[in-house]
């Protein structure tokens, strides 16, 4: 695994607006909380991972973090579709890794076949402040614990 952000282009999510840039350029002179998801509009995914980091996103924002980012391997429609359903009341950007770039540099793949979703995000957390990870979270198959937004904010 390495321990920077690649310079790939990529679909950013904010406000409902999605526009292609470079994740480098994205994340300079920024400390931020990247989380990743097997799935846009998956249960655990939708129901759970996700409306944590809504419900603390003030908190971990007051302990010096510039912004949360989100990041599945899903197209910039899905992904569009997925955080606006949540309404405009919350500020996590989205990343539409649908090419899985940013996924297969950081070696977070994960085989979903067997669930026939093909090969998606691991579900994880990290801190990265300048381009540089700080701290990796990585779940076990099928679990939430260790990327939540609650031992995020733990953390930090």
């Amino acid at each position: 695994m390495t321990s920077y952000v690649p310079d790939i282009k990529v679909p950013i999510i904010k406000k409902g607006i999605s526009e292609i840039h470079s994740l480098y350029n994205e994340f300079k002179n920024k400390k931020i909380v990247l989380f990743g998801i097997p799935g846009a509009f998956t249960p655990t995914c939708s129901e759970e991972h996700f409306p944590e980091y809504v419900k603390l996103y003030d908190k971990i924002i007051s302990k010096g973090i510039d912004d949360i980012y989100c990041i599945s391997v899903n197209d910039r429609y899905v992904m569009k579709s997925w955080l606006i359903s949540y309404s405009d009341d919350h500020n996590i950007i989205g990343i539409a890794d649908g090419n899985s770039d940013i996924t297969k540099h950081f070696n977070l793949i994960a085989d979903k076949t067997k669930n026939y979703m093909g090969f998606r995000s691991a579900r994880f957390s990290m801190i990265i402040s300048d381009n540089m990870l700080v701290k990796l979270n990585i779940e076990e198959t099928s679990e939430l614990k260790v990327s939540t937004a609650e031992n995020i904010l733990n953390y930090l």
